[in-house]
């Protein structure tokens, strides 16, 4: 028995009157002292100091063990019950007290206010005292539990709710605890703080368990409204999970294989980073092999580095009120794979994990709800299931924050009117996707969303003027990433090594690898190599087959969800005015296209640079108060490719000479034809005029046509067959004769370039 100055200790933490009261926390009146014969708490006091004589053990035998709070609870409500407690089917309201999950063990003999109970001994007659009525909690026994409730929520949430409530609320919800659940605490948890308290519970009771203590009581207090809020975390929480099993499934893996469509690997196993930079216009990548190309008077400022967890970063919010991004860049530089990273990171918790909903929502998707009325709510729901648990207030509540990526809007067709298109703020309301789509870039819809967009540069504003956004831009690998981009994509060491080693042995090859998509399609024309030759196969020296295959992905398989299929014809025309517009402004040396460039050439901006994607546009400043929209190719290696594929259709097709056409034009009708080699003739006679080098890299990929596997990828675009049996002899003997003549040793080294398109001049396999 304590004294009297411990039981006024115990009755003060509790404000009861007698040990009874203290340990049930009940504090009513008539209830029996039995408890104090039963239980009581023993007081802590300093070891002994019992010098060098050994402890006396001989007693200990008499002492039983003290119970596990949960197995002594249950073994006293039902001492002599024949009912098992492992029988869910038959007592399917009773909580099951079992320990699965637990932060903490906080049943020690350290702790201090979890002192262990310790029964006296009682004779088998005594009657056992009924202890106070606890409400009972229903648990679902054949439900499975729910793979979003793990500890770490649990425990999050209730302290989270209990966070919520005022000091005197929080002391009116412990004494209640412990007036309802005596038996899950050794002594008022009155002096616990809240860490401990939500502990002590997880501690006792099962996750379901622990989330329905803490209703109940919110509810026995008066607080409803809490107890909606920690339901509506629960909702959201399983939502989040599902969520992102979808997104993990639809965003994990990516096809390595581009033309097979075969051999998916995790995306972490072969992302690269990305040079993503503070600053839009900075026009087209200008590294060249042979010219010094200067800026094209494109923004000169470098900007910031930044990756896609700086998108929309908390930190970023912080200091900026911007709910608008607009993602830009050129065709292949590797914006979807910025996206791709930026879903994965916030589904493995890396960044923005202040954001409690991220949907991506691509326009290739939600060209299914184009001419039919439909809600933004609905567009969601479709996509994504399993937020039709969510409440429409979920999208409206600040303590909800939601993300939305639309990625790809140079794939949507619809007219962008910011000024006739009627307004909308309700996300429930019924209308179509372009007064959606409009609305959304004009911040009227969701205003508390963020929202991401990812395009092509435009030709026409696809931002109203007064709405407030940033632009950033992708550029693409730097050259590290280059290399690493192979390490990771080839698993054989050796073969990346070979493939690297290649790479850098063409400085064109290297520098047009800054764009993530020209990659792809050397690391699947090479792996498909070493797959049918092995590892040491000899690697094609030619560079104009990969620019060939980076065309035709880019006017076909790229632009199907921006326009419709184009014929054929079609194909051909426009690639031959582009290609012409190229030619003529390679021998003026120019790489900048203005608005007079476009006249009488029959070209279409938007084809060229919005679906095709040859082409960019972007902001040139040659004044303080005059901004210019201006177009270039992508690379300048491009235009070189194109002014090259113009000259050698022009020939094939129609067997003209573009190098002597205008002494054709002079004697018409003296010249029935010609021979291949005068136009070769006349393409090798012409560049070597060019000090500059200006025609060197147009030369290669005018002989690079030449080769079998160029002429069956052209072959759609030629409308007569070509039956040229020994011109590649004819051409290698050309480049060695002029070589020989030594006429302009400086150009020398471009012939053996040359030479190594044809595949006619022998190299060490790297």
């Amino acid at each position: 028995m304590m004294d009297d100055t411990e039981m006024e200790a115990v009755a003060s933490l509790t404000g009861s009157s007698s040990l009874g009261e203290a340990v049930s926390g009940r504090g009513q009146q008539g209830v029996s002292n039995e408890d104090d014969e039963l239980y009581y708490i023993p007081e802590r006091r300093p070891s002994l100091d019992l010098g060098p004589s050994p402890m006396d053990t001989s007693q200990w035998s008499n002492v039983g063990q003290a119970l596990n709070p949960a197995l002594s609870y249950m073994s006293l409500t039902s001492s002599e019950s024949s009912v098992e407690m492992n029988d869910q089917d038959e007592c399917s309201t009773r909580v099951q007290l079992e320990r699965t999950d637990s932060y903490s063990s906080c049943y020690s003999f350290d702790s201090d206010d979890c002192e262990k109970r310790i029964p006296k001994f009682k004779s088998k007659d005594e009657p056992v005292p009924e202890l106070p009525h606890t409400p009972e909690l229903v648990q679902p026994t054949n439900e499975i539990r729910h793979p979003s409730l793990t500890v770490a929520f649990t425990f999050k949430a209730i302290c989270n709710t209990l966070e919520r409530l005022s000091e005197v609320d929080v002391r009116r919800f412990k004494t209640m605890l412990w007036k309802n659940y005596p038996q899950s605490f050794n002594t008022p948890p009155q002096t616990m703080d809240t860490l401990d308290l939500v502990d002590r519970l997880l501690e006792c009771y099962s996750l379901e368990v622990s989330l329905q203590i803490t209703k109940a009581v919110l509810e026995e207090i008066g607080h409803k409204r809490t107890v909606r809020y920690i339901q509506t975390q629960c909702v959201r929480n399983e939502v989040r999970h599902d969520l992102s099993e979808t997104l993990k499934r639809t965003y994990g893996e990516v096809c390595e294989d581009l033309a097979m469509q075969e051999e998916k690997r995790q995306f972490d196993d072969v992302f690269t980073n990305l040079l993503i930079t503070s600053t839009c216009d900075n026009g087209p990548n200008i590294e060249h092999e042979v010219m010094n190309i200067e800026k094209l008077d494109s923004n000169r400022e470098a900007g910031k580095c930044l990756s896609p967890k700086d998108i929309f970063s908390a930190e970023r919010l912080e200091h900026s009120n911007i709910r608008l991004i607009l993602l830009t860049g050129v065709a292949g530089s590797g914006k979807s794979m910025a996206i791709r990273r930026l879903v994965l990171d916030w589904i493995e918790e890396q960044s923005r994990q202040h954001t409690s909903f991220l949907f991506p929502l691509p326009f290739k998707e939600l060209k299914q709800f184009e001419g039919s009325k439909v809600s933004l709510l609905q567009i969601i729901q479709t996509l994504y299931p399993e937020t039709k648990k969510l409440k429409d207030e979920d999208y409206r509540s600040e303590d909800c924050p939601m993300m939305f990526v639309f990625d790809g809007l140079d794939e949507y067709s619809g007219k962008l009117d910011f000024e006739n298109t009627e307004l909308i703020c309700d996300h429930t309301e019924l209308t179509t996707l372009n007064v959606i789509v409009v609305n959304l870039l004009r911040g009227r819809l969701l205003y508390r969303g963020l929202f991401l967009v990812t395009t092509r540069a435009q030709i026409k504003r696809c931002i109203p003027w007064d709405t407030h956004y940033n632009e950033i831009e992708v550029r693409g690998f730097c050259h590290p990433e280059k290399e690493e981009y192979f390490r990771r994509r080839f698993k054989d060491p050796d073969q990346a090594a070979r493939v690297i080693a290649y790479i850098n042995s063409s400085k064109t090859l290297c520098i047009m690898c800054h764009l993530p998509l020209f990659c792809s399609l050397v690391a699947d024309e090479y792996h498909q190599i070493f797959k049918e030759q092995g590892t040491r196969a000899e690697l094609p020296r030619s560079i104009t087959y990969m620019y060939t295959k980076l065309v035709l992905m880019l006017i076909r398989q790229h632009r199907i969800f921006r326009a419709p299929d184009r014929s054929l014809d079609e194909e051909r025309d426009f690639l031959m005015n582009l290609g012409k517009l190229a030619f003529n402004m390679l021998e003026k040396g120019q790489f900048k296209i203005t608005k007079s460039d476009w006249k009488d050439t029959g070209i279409c901006d938007e084809e060229a640079v919005i679906n095709s994607g040859l082409c960019t546009q972007y902001i040139t400043k040659p004044y303080v108060l005059f901004h210019e929209k201006v177009f270039s190719f992508i690379h300048p290696t491009m235009q070189e490719y194109l002014a090259a594929l113009y000259v050698f259709l022009s020939f094939t097709n129609q067997g003209k000479n573009i190098f002597e056409q205008q002494l054709k034009d002079r004697f018409k009708g003296m010249f029935k034809g010609h021979k291949a080699m005068e136009l070769y003739k006349s393409a090798v006679d012409k560049s070597l005029l060019y000090e500059d080098g200006k025609l060197d890299i147009f030369l290669r990929f005018l002989f690079g046509m030449l080769l079998p596997t160029n002429q069956e990828l052209l072959q759609p675009f030629c409308t007569s067959s070509v039956k040229w049996p020994t011109i590649i002899e004819d051409a290698a003997a050309l480049i060695r004769k002029r070589t020989r003549e030594n006429q302009h040793p400086g150009r020398n080294d471009n012939l053996q370039r040359c030479l190594e398109e044809l595949g006619a001049l022998t190299v060490a396999s790297i």
